[in-house]
C-alpha cells in the first residue's frame, strides 16, 4: 500500500473553527469540507509545512498565529483510493483575527462551531483528526 505524508492545520478564531471548501481545481477531494492540508515534501519538519499551507491556502503568516497543539500522527485511508494511506500530522492554531484570503485550493470558507463539524461533508476522518487535538 501506498502511503502520503500530510500535515492538517486546524485554525480558532474566537472559538469558531475554520472549515474550507476544496475547490475544482484540486486534484483529490474535490467538494469536500477539509481543513488547512498539504503534503510534506522532501522530509520537511511537519510544522514548519504546517505553517507554509496556512500562508499559501488562507494568507496567514507564522508571526499571527499560535500553535496550540501538535498531534500524533494517525493514518487514515480514503474509499477515493484504496491502495492509498495518509499518515496525517495534525496541528491546531489560533489566531486573533477571522480574515482569510483564499488561494485557488479552495472555493469557500466557513467559520462553525466544533460540533457543528458533522454537518458537512468533509475529507475522510476529518472529525477523528480534530477531536484527537481538542
Amino acid at each position: 500500500m501506498r502511503s502520503t505524508k500530510i500535515v492538517t492545520s486546524f485554525v480558532i478564531c474566537n472559538e469558531k473553527l475554520l472549515l474550507l471548501k476544496r475547490s475544482d481545481c484540486v486534484k483529490s477531494m474535490r467538494g469536500l469540507w477539509g481543513a488547512i492540508s498539504g503534503i510534506i515534501e522532501n522530509g520537511e519538519e511537519p510544522l514548519k509545512r504546517a505553517k507554509i499551507e496556512i500562508f499559501e491556502e488562507i494568507g496567514v503568516k507564522s508571526d499571527q498565529i499560535q500553535l496550540l497543539k501538535a498531534g500524533q500522527e494517525m493514518a487514515i485511508s480514503s474509499p477515493q483510493y484504496p491502495d492509498h494511506q495518509w499518515i496525517v500530522f495534525p496541528f491546531l492554531f489560533s489566531m486573533k483575527d477571522q480574515k482569510v484570503l483564499l488561494n485557488w485550493e479552495n472555493s469557500a470558507y466557513a467559520w462553525i462551531d466544533p460540533q457543528e463539524i458533522h454537518k458537512y461533508e468533509t475529507v475522510p476522518s476529518l472529525s477523528d483528526v480534530l477531536f484527537n487535538l481538542l
